[in-house]
């Protein structure tokens, strides 16, 4: 009586082993093509760009655009755009400033001894001078141009345009001039109008922004 189930476990195993790959074969049947079908063509990315490449060549396009190119880059360079949110002094105003800084790693002499160490704070006019003054004019403004360039010689400052073109200015005034490019030095003072100037009191810098005084004055 209790061979029963035994046999029939071993009857529904058997079944089971029996059937699937009947199963499988049914389900795997060759149903043949079905549609017209084309091969894969991948075209050859670099040959593409070699012939569009030796197409440009041929008719100039190349070298038209490496023209146009050296010309923009020219421009560019020659008339820098305008410093963002700096205008005219309506009124003077002076404030101190520390050029202190924090030093990332330390700093050592041509011995290896160390003359500051890593996270020292470090005011540079403790250890040298600034000899000139900084200068900073709208190169387009006639009259701020010529006041910096009368009060200053070449030797005592840097005049420092914050628009218009230093190269076009510099046959004319036969002096350098220089660009506050992206307006990092202006920001790190933080001078908003300008004829401004920079100079050197003790261990600490003066900072003024200056209204022009009339013509006759100056």
């Amino acid at each position: 009586m209790r061979a029963w189930p035994i046999l029939a476990t071993g009857f529904t195993l058997l079944s089971l082993t029996t059937v699937a790959p009947l199963v499988s074969t049914v389900f795997a049947r060759d149903y043949g093509v079905m549609g017209q079908t084309w091969p894969i063509a991948e075209p050859d990315l670099l040959t593409t760009i070699d012939l569009k490449l030796k197409t440009l060549e041929g008719n100039g396009s190349i070298e038209r655009m490496q023209r146009e190119l050296v010309a923009k880059t020219e421009h560019r360079v020659r008339n820098p755009l305008p410093v963002a949110g700096i205008s005219a002094a309506q009124k003077d105003r002076s404030w101190m400033f520390d050029p202190s800084i924090v030093v990332e790693n330390d700093v050592r002499d041509q011995k290896g001894n160390v003359i500051a160490a890593r996270g020292a704070r470090v005011n540079p006019l403790a250890l040298i001078d600034m000899p000139i003054d900084l200068v900073f004019v709208d190169g387009r403004d006639a009259d701020q141009l010529e006041w910096a360039t009368k009060k200053w010689e070449s030797a005592r400052a840097k005049i420092i345009f914050v628009s218009g073109s230093p190269f076009d200015r510099m046959s004319e005034y036969q002096r350098r001039f220089f660009f506050d490019q992206h307006g990092k030095l202006t920001a790190h003072f933080g001078i908003t109008h300008v004829p401004a100037v920079v100079s050197q009191k003790g261990q600490l810098l003066e900072v003024r922004e200056i209204v022009l005084p009339a013509k006759g004055a100056r």
